[in-house]
């Protein structure tokens, strides 16, 4: 008797069970919410929660039951065919919306629609069409970032007239920008594997309230590809090979990423190598580019040899490996558990247009390169999806652990001094992030944040003759450190469908401590020491208002902050020829006050029309300007007297700009877009206004794409205007050596355009095979401010593979 109710029991317990199912993304595997469940008479209605799950006691055994998403295809099923499916549906997402949502603007899934900045987002399907050599790279073909490259082996992002450490780069949630990111142009980004992407958002404009200093410009998310559960109680593997090889550099490139998934964890292994030669670019252009002659060492000799094919950037290739582990573990259906390890290294790569200088008739380097650039982070995060606590629906914690390392080595033509700086960063970081819904139209996001960075920085001079080796003054304070503690809310008022409110503030609190005593006994400052503590306070507010089906307005206004780092407090350096720049302990935060209109007309997604024009002023700028210490002028540095020159708040800075994109479809298999902007700016230099250094030329891009079943292809221009010697920022006059002569004989950076081809074509479901022709016409050319020239004519080959 006790056995049969037992299993009267168990059974009866196991049809409740049977109710419950969990909605998710087919391939994605992850859960969707407000997925509406519904029958054909439409009398009983339910929808998911947040973890994708609903109950189906209210249906019966024999009824249809429609699912049904917005971003997703629809289906219908009975409750046979769901149990045959341990009660997991997959739900398919629709190609035209798969980058509606975001995490970017508040850290948890929101509507793009409902943003009032603008973002830029950049799907799985695009980052593997467009098989990017680095994620600069995979900015840049947005058309709406544009990339400066001092060396083959870089890209340094421009954003609305902002760059380098005014603008914020993340990795799955976690800050990038450390202590020693610089105001000059920073390579930092080609650390962050393009194969490992799985997708990326773009912010335009300040967003200092959800991530604090430096977001001044812009916010760079990348999001890597993610464990996936299988739910049920086989397992789940897939395993994707690429190889590509690159004509302009020889480029010889493999990747291998393979995931296997249980039911409650999941894992996930990515390695990528890249072997670049040397960049050869194209024919037609100005031939100041040109390369026509290189130093070559033999048994510690130098001497200056030609160039046999002067087009060939010598030296300019380099090598990387990059290295990625996740775990996901999900004991329960709202827990999640993730742990995440990043690793890459570079070879030695050169810093190429330090190598194209003279010195008279002479080049003036006979060595410039940096060292491996090593990137490792481990990031823990927990989040949990959904909670009955009065203070919180959802939260995300996560803490992370980041090294940096780099080395810049350097020798002048015919001497026997090596100089040899090296830099390490060690930076910890905590993050709690919590989202509540006050009501049905209300929702609440707040945080808090802990940054701490240590810097290890030693500089050594090696005479390569004698095999000797001399300490010499570092680049940083050795043993300086930077934090910032900091708490942020923002909130988000949704009354209707087509109106919706946002507004958020932050409290930063940065502070720093670095010593001079080592550097002194070179450098003979005033100072031994310098701290710093500052707060800062910013905010923002902003509109999305969508009065009918075509018409959208957004409207934003925003504070932006960028806390003195060790880069600006403590860094020693030439900045250019017959310059130094030294410590300076009396900075304070630089602020950014801005706003944007947007205006978006869509035409039954027939004809999309995208404006926006926006506006920034930049107060207290941290800039390099001539400086003194001791009341000299000059110093002797690395064996040359040189001017002296410091980072100060000695500047004021109007950036302005206008966006425009565009996408005309034509039919189902075919669309035109195009994307471009205008961008203009002055800044305060001694009480005259001059251009400012990262303020891009106009620029753009038009595609004309088709697609058809498992064929695509898509003809582009990409087009950039002129900016004249009157239009070039005083800092870059000064780098003559990486620009084109004008008929007067001055700098300028030409106007250029490149016509190119890309196609795409799927075998089967587990082949693709991708084929790029760029720069068709063999265009010589330079992206602005850049020290390399592009690639010239380039065909791309790529072959993917999934198992």
């Amino acid at each position: 008797m006790k056995i049969t109710v037992f299993f009267y029991m168990l059974s009866f317990s196991l049809s409740l069970w049977s109710q419950e199912v969990k909605v998710i993304v087919k391939i994605a595997n992850t859960p969707i919410s407000n997925v509406a469940i519904y029958n054909s008479e439409q009398n009983i209605y339910t929808i998911t929660n947040i973890n994708g799950i609903a109950n189906l006691d209210r249906f019966s055994d024999t009824e249809d039951i429609y699912f049904e998403h917005i971003l997703h295809v629809n289906i219908k099923l009975n409750k046979q065919q769901i149990r045959a499916n341990n009660n997991v549906i997959y739900l398919e997402q629709k190609v035209e919306d798969l980058e509606e949502i975001v995490l970017s603007a508040s850290k948890f899934e929101q509507s793009k629609k409902d943003i009032p900045q603008k973002i830029v987002s950049i799907s799985s399907r695009t980052i593997e069409f467009i098989n990017p050599q680095t994620s600069a790279d995979l900015l840049e073909n947005t058309g709406n970032v544009y990339i400066q490259k001092s060396q083959f082996g870089g890209g340094s992002p421009m954003i609305r007239g902002f760059s380098t450490n005014r603008l914020l780069i993340t990795v799955d949630g976690v800050r990038m920008n450390n202590a020693i990111f610089r105001g000059g142009n920073l390579q930092n980004i080609i650390s962050i594997d393009p194969f490992s992407v799985q997708n990326t958002e773009i912010t335009l404009g300040a967003g200092s309230v959800i991530y604090g200093s430096d977001a001044v410009g812009g916010v760079m998310s990348f999001y890597t590809k993610q464990p996936k559960l299988s739910y049920k109680d086989s397992i789940a593997f897939k395993a994707d090979a690429i190889g590509r090889y690159a004509s302009a550099s020889d480029e010889k490139t493999g990747h291998l990423d393979f995931s296997f998934g249980m039911k409650k964890i999941a894992f996930l292994s990515s390695i990528s190598f890249n072997a670049f030669n040397d960049l050869r670019m194209g024919k037609y252009g100005p031939k100041e580019y040109l390369r026509p002659e290189y130093v070559t060492t033999i048994n510690n000799v130098d001497s200056i040899v030609e160039n046999k094919d002067p087009r060939t950037q010598v030296p300019s290739g380099y090598n990387q490996i990059n290295l990625m582990q996740k775990i996901k573990y999900e004991p329960y259906d709202n827990l999640s558990l993730d742990l995440g390890l990043y690793y890459t290294t570079t070879s030695d790569y050169p810093r190429y247009d330090r190598l194209i200088r003279y010195r008279g008739d002479n080049l003036r380097s006979a060595e410039w390169y940096y060292g491996p650039q090593r990137w490792f982070m481990a990031n823990a995060n927990i989040s949990r999806l959904s909670s009955r606590s009065n203070l919180y629906d959802s939260f995300k914690v996560s803490v992370a652990y980041q090294n940096f390392q780099e080395s810049r080595i350097d020798r002048d033509y015919q001497s026997e001094i090596r100089n040899i700086r090296e830099e390490a960063v060690d930076m910890y970081s905590f993050n709690m992030d919590f989202e509540k819904n006050l009501s049905t139209k209300t929702e609440f996001f707040y945080g808090v944040e802990y940054v701490y960075n240590y810097i290890k920085s030693v500089g050594n001079e090696k005479n390569i003759t004698s095999n000797t080796l001399f300490p010499t003054i570092s680049r940083y304070p050795n043993g300086a450190n930077w934090q910032s503690a900091a708490i942020y809310s923002s909130i988000k008022y949704k009354p209707n469908p087509r109106f919706v409110f946002q507004s958020g503030l932050r409290f930063n609190h940065v502070s720093s401590k670095a010593s001079f005593k080592e550097n002194n006994v070179y450098l003979n400052l005033p100072f031994e020491s310098s701290k710093i503590n500052a707060g800062a306070l910013t905010g923002t507010a902003g509109i999305s208002w969508s009065p009918n089906a075509i018409l959208q307005w957004k409207l934003n206004a925003s504070s932006a902050f960028r806390a003195p780092n060790i880069d600006d407090i403590g860094k020693v350096f030439d900045s250019e020829p017959g310059s130094v720049v030294v410590p300076n302990e009396n900075l304070r935060p630089e602020y950014a006050y801005g706003g944007e209109l947007g205006l978006k007309f869509n035409f039954s997604n027939k004809v999309i029309l995208d404006f926006s024009t926006y506006y920034t002023y930049l107060d207290n700028a941290l800039v390099r300007r001539d400086y003194m210490i001791n009341g000299e002028t000059e110093i002797i540095y690395d064996g040359e007297l040189s001017n002296v020159q410091a980072i100060q708040n000695a500047s004021k800075a109007w950036i302005y700009g206008f966006e425009f994109g565009m996408e005309i479809n034509f039919s189902e298999h075919l669309k035109l877009t195009s994307q471009y902007n205008a961008i203009g700016g002055t800044e305060e230099d001694h009480d005259i206004e001059v251009p400012i250094r990262h303020v891009a030329p106009n620029f753009g891009n038009t595609h004309l794409i088709w697609s058809f079943n498992n064929f695509k292809i898509d003809v582009f221009a990409n087009y950039n205007q002129e900016l004249s010697f009157n239009q070039l920022a005083p800092s870059e006059i000064e780098k003559d050596y990486i620009y084109a002569l004008d008929e007067n004989g001055n700098p300028y950076s030409p106007s250029w355009y490149t016509l190119n081809l890309r196609t795409q074509y799927s075998i089967n479901p587990s082949i693709t095979l991708t084929a790029n022709l760029e720069n068709i016409t063999n265009q010589r050319y330079k992206t602005y401010s850049s020290g390399i020239a592009a690639a010239g004519r380039n065909l791309i080959l790529a072959l993917k593979v999934e198992l």
